[in-house]
């Protein structure tokens, strides 16, 4: 494939991460009409559909911070979505990296939404590990769920090429 073709081709990986967006504010908005806030319904003994607000980051992380943290959050995602489509076009030809960042970015413009239309992000998946004491897993959602497997993907393309090899 000619050079020019391939460095011009990685904005196309972009529809991806719309939809990826696209999904989880449509799985979103599904959650919003159905469930009132904290209404959960047990679909497998090890997995509940609940209507959560998260103010904070991953894991409720900063969510009692005051009200600081919504802007923040606002800020660090734009610019590190930025960073991210930039670092698309320096890997145009590697379609790992290009369906790994498509998919961290669709997550993150999907809670990114949120967040400046509510003040916080739904979630509704909630795992956990029936007759146990242990707390269920925090929920999540679509978003999260993609900037999960984009991250991994990162990692492993990070673990996968030797030290001092070319980049691709």
């Amino acid at each position: 494939m000619p050079n020019a073709l391939v460095n011009s081709s990685w904005w196309r990986w972009l529809a991806l991460s719309v939809a990826v967006f696209v999904l989880d504010q449509i799985t979103k908005h599904m959650v919003a009409a159905d469930f009132q806030l904290g209404e959960s319904k047990v679909v497998l003994s090890w997995f509940n559909l609940v209507r959560a607000h998260n103010s904070g980051a991953a894991f409720s992380f900063l969510a009692d911070a005051g009200g600081w943290q919504r802007g923040f959050f606002i800020v660090t995602t734009t610019l590190i979505s930025g960073i991210l489509i930039w670092m698309m076009r320096g890997n145009a030809g590697n379609r790992w990296l290009l369906i790994a960042f498509a998919l961290v970015i669709g997550g993150a413009f999907g809670n990114l939404y949120d967040r400046i239309a509510y003040g916080y992000v739904i979630d509704f998946v909630q795992w956990y590990i029936p007759n146990s004491s242990l707390p269920p897993w925090p929920a999540f959602n679509v978003a999260d769920s993609a900037i999960c497997a984009g991250a991994v993907m990162l990692v492993l393309d990070t673990l996968r090429k030797p030290k001092g090899a070319e980049k691709s």
